[in-house]
């Protein structure tokens, strides 16, 4: 028998496994849903919507259960590609030309692009439709989507979809070309996104596959069978379409994840799930009413909804699974966030972060238990959205909240200051323990006046900051529609021709 030195076996059992994920190179899929948030997946609770594709997902992956996002989607979705809190990104909407992501960031494909990676993007965009805005001149190169924020919408900007676009058979732009498709929009988004990814594995190309959907956002369209089998228990149409969306995005997570084990995917694939901000009301039916008898709404035992700056507003799910290499079934409470992705991604992958830029931290030493050196820090969100042309100081004291990983700041809402009433009693500035009150039910901020004071001052460091970055509040309203023309154009000259679905 031969003996290893002791000091080598020492250094074998701390080695952390870290070690073997950083620069290890996975093929990435990045799944975003849109207005899906939290609660409706079995395996958080829900009390009654079926969805066991998502919950073998879950049941298989590491999840940060404290995962934040913004309140809506293309301030998200900015901060997935560049690392950073959206402001800085330029994004404060997402329509009025304030939806387009600054030209002078660096993003998350052009990144892996330097480290050997090819991107595809499959779906939903939302960061600007103008040229020099499109994904295919940052650094994708497959690009597969609808334009605006979903499909068939239009704007009095720059901001609008193909003419008359719809769920069903929708137009879709595949690499600068529009095609006729068939079938619904989901089920469109994935078989593409899986005919890619084949073609990238048989090359044995490392790919970044990000598929984001437009379901299940409004309006509220799920294919017949989904649609019906909430009809036929008594839901309203909206709410059916919604529950009917979800319910069609659990189907394709079920085919994606047979088709990587089938074609050998899976022992060298990541897969990434999230949503891109709390649920939709609406759609998602009324808190205070049934959707039908036996089936309650349900939002997890949060407070607040897509739009909100409470933590239904911003809290997300986020799974992360890669067998053999990241733990299966395993909570990670710690505090994360969207801009996070950025760093983690690139750690894994070896791609250089751009310098000045990323504000995130990579997720690995929290995959592999090492806490010892996490700080605890400050997100940020802001419900920005005022009139165009207003001057943003003028807001930055509403509508926003302030997280670290155990109090919400929550500035008051602009109803509240407009009535003057944000120093009265449960309508103002709140601080809410989320340790030991999640449902945020008490306000704890005249126990705790220094916290406030602390969170709000790491608020006001960041706005100072952010608001040079806000490149888009005097840019003028765009008299074109470039989707409207693109599409206009090709139709008048070579047509809108058929596309030929990969076989799968």
């Amino acid at each position: 028998m031969r003996f290893i030195p002791f000091l080598l076996l020492l250094l074998l059992a701390s080695s952390p496994l870290q070690a073997a994920l950083e620069g290890s190179r996975p093929n990435i899929i990045l799944i975003i849903t849109d207005d899906q948030g939290f609660p409706p997946l079995g395996r958080h609770g829900h009390p009654w919507l079926k969805t066991p594709n998502l919950d073998a997902l879950h049941d298989a992956s590491t999840r940060f259960t404290h995962f934040m996002v913004a309140p809506t989607c293309s301030p998200t979705r900015s901060a997935l590609m560049t690392g950073r809190h959206p402001e800085k990104n330029g994004i404060t909407h997402t329509i009025l030309e304030r939806e387009r992501m600054t030209l002078d960031a660096t993003i998350l494909p052009q990144s892996l692009k330097k480290a050997g990676y090819t991107s595809g993007i499959f779906g939903k965009w939302h960061l600007g439709d103008e040229h020099e805005y499109q994904p295919d001149q940052r650094g994708f190169d497959e690009t597969f989507m609808h334009g605006a924020g979903g499909i068939g919408q239009r704007y009095d900007c720059s901001c609008a979809d193909a003419p008359d676009n719809k769920y069903n058979d929708p137009v879709i732009r595949h690499n600068g070309t529009f095609v006729q498709t068939k079938g619904f929009c989901t089920d469109v988004f994935f078989t593409a996104a899986l005919g890619w990814i084949k073609t990238k594995a048989d090359k044995k190309e490392p790919f970044f596959a990000y598929i984001a959907t437009n379901a299940p956002h409004g309006p509220y369209i799920a294919p017949e069978k989904n649609a019906k089998h909430f009809t036929d228990l008594g839901f309203g149409t909206e709410q059916a379409g919604f529950y009917g969306m979800v319910e069609n995005i659990d189907e394709n997570i079920g085919l994606l994840q047979s088709k990587l084990d089938e074609w050998k995917l899976s022992e060298n694939t990541l897969i990434i799930f999230m949503s891109d901000n709390g649920m939709a009301g609406g759609g998602s039916g009324t808190p205070s009413k049934d959707l039908s008898p036996g089936h309650p709404f349900f939002n997890a035992g949060m407070k607040g909804l897509k739009g909100s700056t409470d933590e239904g507003g911003v809290h997300v799910p986020f799974f992360l699974r890669w067998p053999g290499k990241i733990a299966a079934n395993k909570d990670i409470p710690t505090l994360a966030a969207h801009i996070d992705v950025f760093p983690t991604l690139a750690a894994l992958t070896g791609a250089p972060l751009p310098e000045n830029q990323v504000e995130g931290r990579s997720l690995l030493p929290l995959l592999e238990g090492n806490t010892t050196d996490w700080k605890d820090r400050h997100i940020f969100a802001h419900i920005c959205r005022w009139p165009t042309g207003a001057e943003p100081n003028n807001f930055r004291d509403i509508n926003f909240t302030v997280r670290n990983q155990r109090y919400r700041y929550v500035g008051a809402s602009r109803a509240e200051a407009k009535a003057k009433k944000a120093k009265s009693a449960g309508t103002g500035p709140a601080l809410y323990d989320m340790e030991t009150d999640p449902s945020q039910t008490k306000n704890i901020i005249a126990d705790h006046p220094e916290i406030a004071a602390q969170m709000k001052a790491a608020y006001d460091q960041y706005w100072k900051e952010a608001r040079p970055l806000m490149v888009n509040e005097s840019a003028p309203m765009s008299p074109t529609k470039p989707y409207h023309e693109w599409f206009n154009k090709q139709k008048a000259t070579t047509g809108i021709p058929p596309w030929i679905a990969p076989k799968l």
